[in-house]
């Protein structure tokens, strides 16, 4: 089997047309589709809902349910809020900027940016209390290579330890990054 993208990814919201207009207007997603049925198609269930596709770019699909018949949503409270968060990426830095003046005139909060070494972020709520990150790539090159080099072995670390590896210490502005000669993104 070989995967050839994400199809969508779905999230329960409050009010659809609220969700739509947020994604839409403040976001710039392209409203695609909604279906509603008064039946689960996979269960058979008597559950009306409505179903909302919005275009993240680049055929990612972002979709959310609107289940009225179901108790009021909540949050995993077990896990942190920073968490759970749907991450989109922008094309840069002033598409970032841009985009946290944008939501602020709307009212909303905003944290950040927030520099990660490899893409900087800010992050918000939407109206249904999901975390969005918008983020901006900003690795030097071979970041990415190194990040890929080290991964098992970060992974190893962690399982046995529960502690974070320094393997790419260089991330938390322990050591500076030096990339192995002609290497690439």
């Amino acid at each position: 089997m070989a995967i050839k993208r994400i199809h969508h990814v779905a999230y329960r919201c409050r009010d659809a047309r609220e969700t739509v207009e947020f994604y839409r207007d403040l976001l710039g997603m392209d409203f695609q589709l909604a279906i509603a049925e008064d039946k689960v198609p996979s269960t058979g269930e008597p559950d009306p809902y409505m179903h909302v596709f919005l275009d993240a770019g680049m055929g990612n699909v972002l979709a959310f349910f609107e289940l009225p018949n179901s108790p009021e949503m909540g949050r995993d409270e077990s896990t942190p809020k920073w968490v759970q968060h749907i991450a989109l990426e922008v094309e840069s830095m002033d598409e970032l900027l841009a985009a946290k003046t944008k939501l602020e005139a709307a009212g909303i909060d905003v944290l950040g940016p927030t520099d990660h070494t490899i893409f900087k972020s800010i992050y918000f709520f939407d109206p249904n209390g999901h975390r969005i990150e918008l983020a901006a790539n900003s690795a030097r090159p071979g970041m990415h290579k190194e990040l890929k080099r080290v991964a098992e072995d970060m992974l190893e670390e962690w399982s046995r330890t529960k502690k974070a590896p320094r393997h790419a210490a260089w991330m938390h502005g322990e050591e500076e990054f030096i990339p192995t000669e002609g290497e690439a993104q």
